[in-house]
């Protein structure tokens, strides 16, 4: 359907009449100076004329009415299609503190082939793949990104733009927010993003390999904030039990505080899950993208094309071609003429 986005606009094009009744004022020194004058009242001149006098009339006619129909929006306006929409909102909070550094996940599956050996990789890097595919395959849903460590931040706002959200998560580095753990500040974070949004869809994904060892906001406090509000935590605790290093072996995840984490998650409604390796950790996204969405209104969209630059580019093509005949026959425009 063709509409103008601006239609009052279109009440002046019959302007340029109104300067048939304008008369030149005789010469004397004016504060505002009109050097198109002499050309513009022709416009709104009538009577006979030589064809080449009527040629630069219609001429400018023409452009004067391209120029207003530019100004009025013209465009486009296409059906009524469906926006994929579940309602959810989710915030992922994830713990870049230096213990992520810790190389105990082992590629396998997916994994395997992605990183194209059986090396161990750092946990952060684990987290990058599995966390970074969540990310892509969520539809209708808006998402947002928190890092922390000694602090938190916010790294990408509320968006259904879950590109972006991924490429910033992969460039996050070990470091970035301080080598220690805030889990409670980065669910407070978390929480205050999602406050203006629905109070039944409101989701936080929290991941850490540690405990809370920093921060101003007690994690358990928090969490009954978010249960006040009707956001739903789910708390993932990563990292492998121990470390296989020569014939000894090593607690890998002693600082690890699953009950907080599983406090957390059981005080808001949500769910707690353990993972210990990369395998374990794509079983979990798996759970979450079970998820039941939330049902709101079917949301509609109406494709909308903007058509002002055709009109806009014909009045530039004609005035160049007006100059270029001026010049062409060796009268270049002057001060007084267009």
């Amino acid at each position: 359907m063709f509409e103008f986005g601006l239609p009052w606009l279109l009440v002046l094009l019959p302007l340029p009449l109104l300067m048939r009744w304008v008369k030149p004022q005789p010469q004397r020194q004016q504060a505002v100076q009109v050097p198109f004058f002499e050309s513009a009242s022709q416009l709104g001149q009538t009577g006979k004329s030589g064809p080449r006098r009527a040629a630069q009339t219609l001429a400018l006619w023409a452009m004067w009415a391209l120029t207003v129909t530019a100004g009025a929006d013209p465009r486009w306006v296409g059906e009524p299609e469906s926006l994929p929409y579940s309602g959810r909102d989710m915030m992922l909070a994830v713990d870049i503190s230096v213990s992520m550094r810790r190389e105990d996940m082992l590629p396998e599956g997916i994994l395997a082939m992605q990183f194209q050996n059986t090396a161990p990789i750092n946990r952060l890097d684990a987290v990058k793949a599995v966390v970074g595919d969540f990310v892509q395959r969520r539809e209708g849903d808006r998402l947002g990104l928190i890092l922390f460590a000694d602090q938190a931040y916010l790294q990408a706002p509320l968006t259904h733009d879950t590109e972006t959200v991924n490429q910033l998560l992969q460039e996050a580095q070990i470091g970035f927010a301080g080598r220690a753990t805030a889990i409670g500040d980065a669910l407070g974070l978390a929480i205050k993003r999602l406050r203006e949004r629905p109070e039944t869809s409101r989701r936080i994904i929290l991941l850490s390999d540690g405990a809370n060892t920093a921060g101003n906001t007690d994690p358990l406090e928090a969490a009954r904030i978010a249960r006040d509000m009707g956001v739903k935590v789910y708390t993932i605790g990563f990292g492998s039990t121990e470390i296989i290093n020569g014939f000894n072996r090593q607690s890998a995840s002693a600082d690890l505080d699953t009950e907080t984490l599983a406090q957390i998650a059981e005080i808001t409604g949500g769910a707690f899950f353990r993972a210990e390796s990369t395998e374990e950790l794509v079983a979990v996204h798996k759970q979450l993208d079970a998820l039941e969405p939330v049902e709101l209104e079917d949301r509609t969209i109406r494709p909308l094309n903007r058509l002002f630059y055709w009109p806009l580019g014909l009045a530039l093509l004609l005035c160049t071609l007006l100059a270029a005949s001026r010049i062409r026959l060796g009268r270049p425009a002057s001060r007084r003429s267009v």
